[in-house]
């Protein structure tokens, strides 16, 4: 859907709050069809980009992190 969001759950160092800021406003754009809301829909759209975040940084805590790719001795 948005090819532009990258994924966030990774092994080697967990996600900034600015990577899941930025997904999280891509996906608004995305769904909402604007790249810059009018002034009557802004409040609208931080306030999803916002809780999409909250949502984000949630979901990135309870999930268990990837093992690293193990070497082969």
């Amino acid at each position: 859907m948005c090819r532009s969001i990258v994924t966030l759950r990774r092994s080697d160092r967990p996600a900034t709050h600015d990577e899941i800021h930025a997904a999280a406003l891509q996906f608004v754009r995305k769904v909402s069809g604007y790249r810059v809301p009018s002034r009557a829909n802004t409040e609208a759209f931080e306030a999803a980009v916002d809780e999409i975040t909250d949502a984000s940084q949630r979901l990135l805590e309870a999930l268990t992190r990837p093992q690293a790719a193990r070497r082969s001795a």
